[in-house]
């Protein structure tokens, strides 16, 4: 399986392939609305006005497995992103990162790139950074800023 082979929900509950981002440019990104780096909504949110015209998506994925920090429901999660941080790249429900209820998508994420904690996610705002062939060739841990990771965007870009 690759990447492309998956289906997610949006965060209106609908199916979407992740075919739909083949050729593309990803940077998959679990979120929570109150977390301490919630603030990089801002920084996400830079990086796709700069990029998306060359072929870049940002694909958000709110959880809430760390500490109760995405507490309320998707529509209320959009809301907040869409008043505080003006956010316009995509949005889907709200998934788990580790355990028996997993994202099928973070499972094949995490088998490709491990990180420091092997095949668990540490915490929100972990980032995975995918190529146009949908090779996932960098994990970002949480605290990296969205902004570190732009000088890796333009070398797949």
């Amino acid at each position: 399986m690759d990447i492309y082979d998956y289906t997610v929900k949006n965060n209106k509950g609908i199916d979407v392939s992740m075919k739909e981002y083949e050729g593309k440019v990803l940077l998959i990104v679990n979120t929570a609305t109150k977390c301490g780096f919630t603030p990089q909504y801002k920084g996400l949110q830079d990086l796709y006005e700069k990029y998306q015209s060359q072929g870049f998506e940002i694909l958000d994925f709110p959880c809430n497995q760390f500490a109760n920090q995405a507490p309320g429901s998707n529509e209320e999660i959009a809301n907040f992103c869409n008043i505080k941080y003006g956010i316009t790249f995509a949005q889907f429900s709200k998934i788990d990162v580790n355990g028996k209820n997993e994202s099928p998508l973070y499972t094949y994420l995490k088998s490709q790139q491990g990180g420091t904690f092997g095949n668990k996610i540490k915490w929100n705002f972990t980032k995975f950074l995918v190529d146009r062939k949908g090779n996932v060739v960098e994990r970002f841990a949480p605290v990296t800023a969205p902004e570190k990771v732009a000088v890796k965007i333009e070398k797949l870009l």
